[in-house]
């Protein structure tokens, strides 16, 4: 049996893959015992020059858009609610309204961002054609509403300028781009397009492999992860900006 095909049944529970190229082995968190449909996936960012190297670490204390607080306020009192956002979608429309449905976050992370207090906001970039967006804003959405962050939802035609501050780690405006805002609409933190450990992988991953295989790898991710680890990312971001810090880990183009 070629690697290729011994790998694809690792990842996918048997479903083997069109072999257009040689996947490389994903590391323990990117397996899934139980297959990967329903996690597809599309180009969710625009590509960039090559970029300098982003910080590991989360920041405590990353230039934020402290002086455009009426800016992202009134794009966040523009946007859509998340149930008017899966009512309009047509992209993936199955997907985001079996996510909505079915999605679910564990108690204690919502009693952790309940314990944080405030009047908090997030912002999110989102499209409704994007795999990332698909399988990381119903959870988010959510955890939100169960713990009273209002959460609303503009499209990247409005939302450009806030994807343009937060781009990845290798350096691409890209979706979803979820910004936190304190009840004066300054912001307190970001996450950009996937839970920490995966944006990652792969991030070093799409510099050394195609993009068939690092897909593949995010699909594992999500079917096994099932919204999880940005649930647990959202709420730490909550907390620390509830304790004067700023989480908020992201990439930037070349000059």
């Amino acid at each position: 049996m070629s690697s290729f095909r011994r790998c694809a049944i690792a990842l996918f529970g048997g479903a083997v893959l069109a072999p257009t190229a040689p996947l490389r082995a994903f590391p323990a968190p990117f397996a899934v015992a139980n297959g990967g449909a329903g996690f597809g996936l599309v180009p969710c960012g625009a590509s960039a020059p090559r970029v300098r190297p982003a910080p590991a670490a989360v920041p405590e204390a990353w230039p934020v858009l402290a002086n455009a607080d009426s800016t992202l306020a009134a794009l966040h009192a523009s946007g859509q609610s998340f149930s008017d956002f899966v009512a309009a979608a047509k992209a993936r429309r199955d997907g985001w309204l079996r996510l909505a449905d079915s999605a679910q976050v564990d108690d204690a992370l919502v009693q952790r961002a309940r314990a944080t207090g405030g009047s908090w906001k997030l912002l999110v970039v989102a499209v409704d054609a994007c795999g990332d967006s698909m399988n990381t804003v119903p959870y988010v959405a959510r955890l939100a509403s169960q713990a009273g962050v209002d959460l609303r939802i503009v499209r990247p035609t409005a939302g450009r300028p806030v994807q343009e501050q937060h781009r990845s780690l290798d350096g691409r405006v890209a979706t979803p781009t979820f910004v936190l805002l304190d009840a004066e609409g300054r912001e307190r933190g970001c996450i950009v397009e996937q839970p920490r450990a995966l944006r990652e992988w792969s991030s070093a991953e799409r510099k050394r492999a195609p993009l068939d295989s690092v897909h593949a790898g995010i699909r594992a991710f999500y079917a096994k992860d099932q919204g999880a680890a940005i649930a647990r990312e959202t709420v730490e971001m909550l907390e620390a900006a509830a304790a004067g810090r700023v989480h908020c880990d992201r990439g930037s183009a070349a000059s």
